[in-house]
């Protein structure tokens, strides 16, 4: 067994705290998940993803901080409800019932620094539409990574999506999907990124695709996407315990795509649907759940994770856009911090307790960085509790370490209270980094350390 975990208590500033002890591997385990150079990526809404690019500010610097925490562009997609839309809008805010586009729109998309996964429409049942497009998006953006073909398929009946007239269920959805890949495939080659639905698997997922698609059509196929917005309260969000809990759901359909040699994604996901939730998506635990969702998902063999970013100005769970800057944000520079980098990824605690411990290894197997995460909720009333973190197996003198903190999980840039992250801030409008980074040196002794984290707050662990 890699992981010893143990519960004791310690003697913290005059009371006890809860104490759990991992044993950190020397070397990456053979189970250990292998990472993608940026598993952290961001989902645009398709008819959105123009204004972020051109009217808000903030976004080639929110983008460029990541890139700078990993060393890699993180990726993006842009897609949603507005790919199966056929209508030009008079205002950003405005979602629009029909969508047209042109090469203009390529040709911006082209432009990006890093890859990008262009959704299109199926909705419509316009296969050469469809093609014409892919097409012209092979032809002008060197970035493309993969083609979607419609978003969220087991709602088309409901939206009244002319593909879905007559019989539309999942074993329908699999037959066109699998007739379109062919017909897309063959213009832009095997850079489909297939399944792309909300409802949990297996029904709708990459499992069954694979049993129901031929060669030809599996052929065409580069990654299966899955959508996951998990929604609750803040406190059910950022529960470690749930967290696992909501990515276990996946566990085969990942096993299955991977089996057949295909990344698995999830293209689209946040903290709730519709944008988000106004009392949770923008609070600092639900940038706790963004650090350790996209921690949980990659030990799980999940590529990339695409949140999502709707309507400007009325998004709830945007990192940035409706409030100058989101406290998921700094979620997603930890989680963003925790891989870069890296090359693989073992969890080290038992997955059923409130407390989180990764470890991240380098391209010479060996361990780089720890990541652990108290979800103990704290509220901002009475006293913070703390809890220990004891790591073994660990080298050299002393480790350096990085705090995500914040007043409490309910904390909220746009309310005056931002979180930071080693000790700096994001700048409203701009998303330039403010304050100096404050890093603390820990001693190691016999090998073993001891962190201190304190109720919804995480901590990184630079080995």
């Amino acid at each position: 067994m890699m992981r010893l975990f143990v519960i004791g208590a310690a003697l913290i500033g005059g009371g006890l705290a809860a104490t759990s002890t991992y044993a950190v591997p020397s070397t990456a385990p053979t189970n250990a998940a292998q990472l993608d150079p940026a598993p952290v990526g961001m989902s645009y809404e398709f008819f959105t993803f123009p204004s972020y690019h051109t009217n808000v500010t903030a976004t080639p610097q929110c983008e460029k901080n990541l890139k700078d925490a990993s060393g890699t562009w993180l990726p993006i997609r842009i897609g949603g409800t507005t790919q199966d839309l056929s209508y030009t809008v008079a205002s950003d805010k405005d979602a629009p019932k029909i969508l047209k586009f042109e090469p203009s729109f390529m040709k911006l998309a082209g432009q990006y620094e890093g890859s990008v996964t262009l959704g299109l429409n199926r909705g419509h049942n316009d296969v050469q539409n469809t093609v014409a497009a892919a097409r012209s998006a092979k032809e002008q953006m060197p970035n493309l990574l993969a083609i979607e073909m419609g978003n969220e398929p087991e709602y088309f009946k409901n939206d009244g999506q002319p593909i879905a007239k007559g019989t539309w269920d999942a074993a329908t959805d699999a037959a066109s999907q699998a007739s379109w890949q062919i017909s897309i495939g063959k213009a832009v080659g095997n850079i489909i990124q297939a399944s792309n639905s909300l409802q949990n698997p297996p029904q709708w997922g990459a499992e069954q695709l694979l049993n129901a698609h031929n060669s030809s059509a599996i052929g065409y196929v580069k990654t299966f996407s899955h959508h996951n917005y998990p929604g609750g309260s803040i406190q059910s969000l950022m529960s470690h315990a749930n967290v696992v809990k909501n990515m276990n759901t996946f566990r085969n359909d990942v096993a299955v795509a991977k089996r057949a040699g295909k990344q698995y994604v999830f293209g689209e996901t946040n903290s709730a649907t519709g944008g988000g939730a106004a009392n949770v998506s923008p609070s600092f635990g639900a940038g706790l759940w963004v650090a350790d969702v996209c921690l949980r998902a990659a030990t799980l063999g999940i590529s990339r994770l695409y949140f999502h970013h709707g309507t400007i100005g009325a998004c709830q769970y945007c990192w940035w856009g409706r409030y100058s800057m989101g406290a998921p944000y700094y979620g997603a520079m930890f989680a963003t911090a925790a891989f870069g980098g890296g090359t693989s990824i073992v969890p080290i605690d038992s997955g059923n307790s409130r407390h989180a411990a990764y470890v991240i290894f380098g391209a010479d197997g060996k361990p780089v960085r720890a990541a652990l995460y108290n979800s103990d909720y704290f509220a901002g009333s009475g006293s913070r509790g703390n809890h220990v973190f004891v790591l073994t197996g660990l080298t050299g003198e002393s480790v350096k370490t990085k705090k995500l903190s914040a007043a409490s999980a309910t904390s909220r840039v746009d309310q005056g209270a931002s979180p930071t992250w080693g000790g700096q801030k994001y700048e409203d409008g701009t998303c330039k980094i403010t304050g100096t980074e404050t890093r603390e040196t820990v001693a190691v002794e016999g090998g073993r350390a001891s962190f201190t984290v304190g109720a919804s707050e995480a901590v990184l662990v630079y080995l």
